[in-house]
C-alpha cells in the first residue's frame, strides 16, 4: 500500500437494524471509500453493516484492513478475503490496532460496540491524544440521540464546548465524502 493511501475507520453494526437505509449508507460507503482511493478500516466481520460495507467496497475495487478478536471470529463471520486481515487477542488490541491503521473516524450506525467506540475515540480527541476527523454519519436521524447526549455532556458542565466541535454531523454519504476530502487536503 502506497503510504499516501488514506484510511477510514469505519464503525458500525453487526446487525442490519431495523431500516433498509441503513445497509444502503453502508453499501454506499464502502462504494464511496474506494471510488476516491481509501482504505476501509472496519471490525473484519461478514455480518450486519460491517459486511455491507466491506463487501461493497471490495466491488468497488478498494483495500480493505479488517481487525477481528479471536472470540468473535464465529459470532461476526470473520471476512478472510480482505486485503489485509488481523486477528487479535482482545477488543482492546482490536479497536487500538483499528485506529493506529486510519486517518479518519466515520460512525455508522450500530450498537453498544459503536458506541464504545465512538466515545473511546472522542475522549482520546478531548485529551488531544489525537486530530484524527470523527464523523457521525446520521442516516435517518438515527445518531439524535447520541448527539443530543454530547451536547448535553456539554450544557451540564461536564465537558468544554470544544468536544462538540471533535464531532462532524453528516446526514448523507456525500456530506462525508465532502469532510473527508476537504480533511485529506
Amino acid at each position: 500500500m502506497s503510504p499516501t493511501v488514506k484510511s477510514v475507520c469505519v464503525y458500525c453494526g453487526s446487525r442490519h437494524g431495523a431500516r433498509p437505509a441503513y445497509a444502503r449508507a453502508a453499501r454506499d460507503t464502502g462504494t464511496m471509500l474506494a471510488a476516491m482511493g481509501w482504505r476501509l478500516v472496519y471490525g473484519a466481520g461478514d455480518v450486519g453493516l460491517m459486511g455491507e460495507v466491506a463487501r461493497a467496497t471490495q466491488v468497488a475495487g478498494g483495500q480493505t484492513f479488517g481487525v477481528i478478536p479471536e472470540h468473535l471470529f464465529r459470532r461476526e463471520v470473520g471476512k478472510r478475503d480482505l486485503t489485509a486481515f488481523v486477528v487479535t487477542e482482545t477488543m482492546h488490541e482490536r479497536k487500538k490496532v483499528m485506529f493506529m491503521n486510519c486517518d479518519a473516524i466515520v460512525v455508522l450506525p450500530g450498537g453498544g460496540g459503536s458506541l464504545d467506540e465512538f466515545f473511546e475515540v472522542l475522549t482520546w480527541r478531548q485529551l488531544g491524544l489525537h486530530a484524527k476527523p470523527i464523523i457521525v454519519l446520521n442516516t435517518e436521524g438515527y445518531w439524535d440521540p447520541l448527539i443530543a447526549t454530547v451536547d448535553r455532556i456539554v450544557e451540564e458542565g461536564f465537558a468544554d464546548p470544544s468536544l462538540r466541535d471533535f464531532v462532524t454531523v453528516a446526514p448523507d454519504v456525500d456530506a462525508v465524502r465532502a469532510r473527508l476530502s476537504e480533511a485529506f487536503g
